[in-house]
């Protein structure tokens, strides 16, 4: 894989902004929701790939876990969005598909997959469904930031001289 020195400047933007708004986080139940996460996973997919996209949520995980406003819960959840949100939107080039995309990778694949880590690693008790409810409501509250943004740079063109700034040319005419 050839890396791009634009792609990983950018990457590493959008992961100085979820972290630097870490401090932005609902608690519901168990976790904490952090909605600038899933804004930026969907941004990151649609504007860089998703290869960039998992690498920002994967490092602004690390960044949260160090600073202490996240748990391990929070690589799972952020990096399966990511992924399926750009894989999405790289097959369908529709916003709309990628948003849908983070929700069903950070709330229902990432929900579930926190079970074992929050099982086996962080030693509570869970059941495989416990994580699922408070990361949609995460996932959804970004995701429709994420769309607001997103249409409203498509509308100007913003989003269009962006993505081909790094490379990734929209299939909308």
């Amino acid at each position: 894989m050839k890396l791009s020195m634009k792609k990983l400047v950018a990457t590493a933007m959008l992961t100085a902004v979820a972290s630097a708004l870490s401090a932005f986080a609902i608690p519901i139940g168990a976790s904490k929701c952090f909605p600038i996460q899933h804004l930026v996973n969907v941004v990151a997919a649609v504007t860089l790939g998703p290869t960039y996209g998992v690498l920002a949520a994967f490092c602004t995980s690390v960044i949260r876990n160090l600073i202490g406003t996240g748990t391990l819960l929070a690589f799972p959840g952020s990096m399966v969005g990511a992924l399926l949100a750009g894989l999405v939107y790289n097959k369908t080039h529709n916003l709309f598909a990628a948003c849908i995309g983070e929700v069903i990778g950070t709330g229902i694949i990432g929900g579930m997959l926190c079970y074992p880590i929050a099982t086996f690693v962080l030693g509570k008790e869970a059941a495989l469904f416990t994580y699922v409810l408070p990361f949609l409501v995460s996932t959804a509250g970004g995701s429709i930031i994420a769309a607001i943004l997103l249409f409203s740079m498509e509308k100007t063109g913003a989003l269009k001289y962006i993505q081909q700034m790094m490379g990734r040319e929209s299939k909308k005419a």
